[in-house]
């Protein structure tokens, strides 16, 4: 009996609201989803994408219920520039939500996640400029990089793109991280239409997630927020076109 494959998938951002997203729609009894968030399937170089046969990634839905729907998240997909064909492949119907979060506080919460784990050693201004460097140097593939693209992911436009390259406009669904925040219920309402599902009868409460153990940092410095300002604001803007979204207000919190 063949398997029915992912109905949907969080593909992005990282440090925008997945995880948060990923438990609220864990609450959804239409909904099913692995015990555990990002299963790093579609951007895994060591699987032999020749001869795919999928057993290991399903094999984390073997519990779902009749009438359910499955998806998984896990938010480098977007970034990572084989996943979106993989994905495509694998099912070319599949349901994309895509969560953005403004650029500059997207790479300080980057880096000060890989700080507090003990994996980045330099401070965040040298980490977004001299730093950059290091992207395309870990061994999978040039250009990208899984723990020192602080900048390089919030460059969304391109990434948009490419996934705008396989899938239709209709299977992607783009939300801002204060969206999810701010008007809670009416976001995940819009998910639950987008993925065809019920609303929820009772709303899972806007709790904050548990966020990394992290050192104490200083708050990020304008010069920083000014660089990275100066890299992203024509990038927003496209993002802005390509997604529907209004993203003017972050074209003022320089």
């Amino acid at each position: 009996m063949s398997f029915r494959r992912l109905e949907f998938l969080i593909a992005g951002m990282q440090k925008a609201g997945t995880s948060a997203l990923f438990r609220f729609l864990a609450d959804h009894p239409g909904i099913f989803l692995p015990k555990s968030k990002e299963l790093h399937f579609f951007d895994a170089e060591f699987r032999n994408w020749d001869a795919m046969t999928y057993a290991w990634l399903h094999h984390h839905f073997g519990n779902r219920a009749k009438g359910q729907i499955s998806g998984e998240g896990t938010p480098i997909y977007t970034y990572w520039p084989t996943a979106a064909a993989r994905i495509h492949a694998y099912n070319p119907d599949i349901k994309l939500i895509i969560l953005l979060r403004h650029p500059i506080e997207r790479a300080y919460s980057h880096w000060r996640m890989e700080r507090g784990r003990g994996e980045e050693p330099l401070a965040f201004a040298d980490a977004i400029r001299a730093g950059r460097r290091r992207v395309g140097m870990s061994g999978e593939m040039p250009g990208v990089h899984r723990k020192y693209s602080y900048v390089d992911r919030g460059l969304y436009a391109a990434q948009i793109e490419r996934m705008l390259a396989l899938f239709p406009l209709e299977q992607m669904l783009f939300l801002r991280t204060e969206d999810l925040l701010q008007s809670h219920e009416a976001t995940l309402a819009r998910v639950c239409d987008f993925l065809g599902v019920p609303h929820f009868d009772n709303a899972p409460a806007a709790r904050r997630i548990d966020p990394v153990k992290i050192l104490p940092e200083a708050p990020m410095a304008q010069t920083d927020r000014d660089h990275l300002m100066d890299i992203y604001y024509a990038d927003i803007v496209r993002t802005a076109a390509l997604t529907g979204l209004d993203l003017s207000e972050w074209l003022r919190l320089a």
